[in-house]
């Protein structure tokens, strides 16, 4: 019976792989903002997928994990992010002036905006940075938006400079795709998704 047991490369029964070991694949990424599937750790773990998603739903029922359905077939899972303050409401003071993790998540919101790859210089630059700022607040408001939304909702109060609406998406959807918990349309598709629930919700100044 024991022969019958997946091992990976490392001769390790893949049926005693920790969860643990899932949530590094987390830990361990370069944008940390990203969700994952379970192929990702499927790679990462050299197991099987059911093995995958057995420690990812661990995970999950554990809290460690968020998980949403993504399409007709996908789901991706990611660490939750807790939500900072109220947009308006008084910040309650940490203790010695140590940094929330709200406090760290909004700053690297804000340093994802003001390293994005938008085209222009100076003050042509700042109003495009302030229009893929809008388009971000936007979708957290609204998680499940399309572009003529995009178009209709933002551009008009934050052109940034472009003459056209097509132009601005062009130089906008680049860089919001990049931004944390956006999960962008498939090739064909139409909706741009949010992934950071009602929890997540950033505070830009």
């Amino acid at each position: 019976m024991g022969a019958d047991r997946e091992r990976n490369e490392h001769g390790q029964y893949t049926d005693r792989i920790p969860p643990e070991a899932a949530l590094t694949v987390f830990e361990d990424r370069s944008d940390y903002g990203r969700p994952l599937t379970a192929d990702d750790v499927m790679d990462a773990l050299e197991c099987s997928r059911r093995t995958a998603h057995n420690k990812l739903n661990e995970l999950v029922d554990r809290g460690t994990l968020e998980t949403r359905k993504v399409g007709a077939r996908g789901r991706v899972w990611w660490i939750p992010i807790e939500t900072p303050p109220e947009r308006g409401q008084p910040e309650v003071a940490s203790p010695a002036g140590e940094r929330t993790k709200g406090d760290e998540s909004s700053a690297a919101i804000e340093t994802a905006i003001r390293t994005a790859d938008l085209p222009g210089t100076g003050q042509s630059l700042e109003a495009r940075r302030d229009a893929l700022r809008a388009a971000y607040e936007y979708i957290v408001d609204h998680p499940s938006a399309t572009k003529s939304e995009f178009l209709e909702h933002v551009y008009p109060d934050h052109p940034a400079e472009f003459e056209t609406a097509e132009g601005w998406w062009n130089a906008i959807q680049p860089a919001l795709k990049e931004l944390p918990a956006v999960d962008p349309p498939e090739e064909r598709g139409h909706i741009w998704n949010f992934l950071g629930d009602d929890r997540f919700t950033p505070t830009l100044g």
